[in-house]
């Protein structure tokens, strides 16, 4: 089958705009909520600096839990969250409810990580200065800690990118709908490609953008 490229033209160009509108609000809201988790589970570990083993047990759970579980199945677990959230399971708009729920425990680990990684010298010597723990956390923590977090947001935007696309296998458009719709259902490989192509690019685009803000923000600090 010859592939009609007149037509098909705007359609990519919309799963293109759909791609990136689900990524990028998803990624916001990610950041939200993964930042501030991975600083809960960072300060109420053992040696952190409000201890709460309670606390600190039920959130490593809960994070555990969510990045166990296959996007797929997650997608379909909480549709009736989705439907709730925003009316419908179907949809651009509604496939940023399941990508933002797999990537905020993702992301949320990989802050913990990153803000492990501060010098606890610089902590210590903040606390002892008797900076309060909202000043250690923002003044301290956090923009030691910047450049490692922006290549673990690279990291999550390359990973809600690769769910974006499962997730156009169900209905939510963009790239992934694009691809099954024209490059399985009718057999247009050269579609397919050039959506591969796509994501490809972006996937570069993103890691080097981060790669340059943290090399950026390293060298400032």
């Amino acid at each position: 089958m010859t592939t009609d490229w007149s037509t098909l033209l705007p359609d990519l160009w919309q799963a293109t705009l759909q791609t990136l509108l689900m990524v990028g609000i998803s990624t916001l809201l990610t950041a939200l909520i993964g930042l501030p988790l991975g600083v809960l589970l960072v300060i109420t570990d053992e040696d952190g600096l409000r201890h709460m083993p309670a606390l600190h047990q039920v959130l490593g759970v809960i994070v555990n839990i969510g990045r166990s579980l296959p996007f797929i199945i997650l997608l379909v677990a909480i549709m009736p969250f989705t439907r709730l959230v925003v009316g419908t399971t179907i949809g651009t708009v509604a496939a940023i409810v399941p990508l933002t729920v797999a990537a905020i425990p993702f992301f949320g680990r990989v802050a913990e990580t990153s803000l492990r990684e501060v010098d606890k010298g610089v902590v210590e010597a903040a606390s002892a200065m008797g900076c309060t723990l909202w000043q250690i956390i923002t003044k301290v923590l956090i923009p030691e800690a910047l450049p490692s977090l922006i290549l673990g947001i690279t990291i999550t935007i390359i990973s809600l990118l690769s769910y974006s696309a499962v997730a156009g296998a169900v209905g939510a458009g963009g790239l992934g709908d694009l691809a099954i719709r024209y490059g399985y259902q009718l057999f247009e490989t050269d579609v397919m490609i050039v959506t591969v192509v796509l994501l490809i690019i972006m996937v570069q685009g993103i890691q080097f953008l981060g790669n340059l803000a943290a090399r950026r923000l390293a060298r400032h600090a």
